[in-house]
């Protein structure tokens, strides 16, 4: 149903070509529109000299091999890991060690200071770490009981 030709080069680079044109556009990157709030929704291909080619309403009205193409070049470009838990905090001043459990495995991260948490969304977070990690909390009023009480003193 797409009017786009979408594939890989023998470097792994994605290739664009619009139905009806021979012109093929390699090193293609997608780009989400929303990516916390709407990530399957309205998302760009975007040449290499940052033309928008191709725009997406919706990833789940792709054919298969052109959703998961561009799945898998997303995946490899966005790192984002999702909190599901706080375990502990060193400190309720800044800076403080937070020990987390993520979609990604248990770490731990910096937090310098109250303002590298962020609102996005009434219950949305998102949390820098002192090298610019980026954490996100989905819905801080999903998180266990001691989670929120810990994030709490932080906000």
């Amino acid at each position: 149903m797409s009017d786009f030709e979408l594939s890989r080069n023998s470097s792994g680079r994605l290739v664009f070509r619009a139905a009806g044109d021979q012109v093929m556009h390699e090193g293609v990157v997608p780009v989400r529109a929303f990516p916390i709030a709407a990530p399957n929704e309205g998302l760009a291909l975007v040449s290499i000299e940052g033309r928008e080619l191709c725009w997406i309403d919706t990833l789940a009205a792709l054919p298969a091999q052109s959703r998961r193409l561009i799945e898998e070049e997303l995946a490899s470009r966005e790192f984002l890991p999702e909190i599901r838990r706080i375990v502990a905090v060193s400190s309720f001043a800044t800076p403080s060690t937070w020990s987390v459990e993520t979609d990604r495995g248990n770490t731990t991260l910096v937090l310098k200071g109250e303002e590298d948490i962020r609102r996005i969304g009434e219950a949305r977070l998102l949390i820098a770490d002192n090298h610019g990690i980026q954490f996100l909390i989905r819905d801080s009023a999903a998180l266990d009981k001691a989670s929120r009480k810990l994030l709490d003193r932080f906000l």
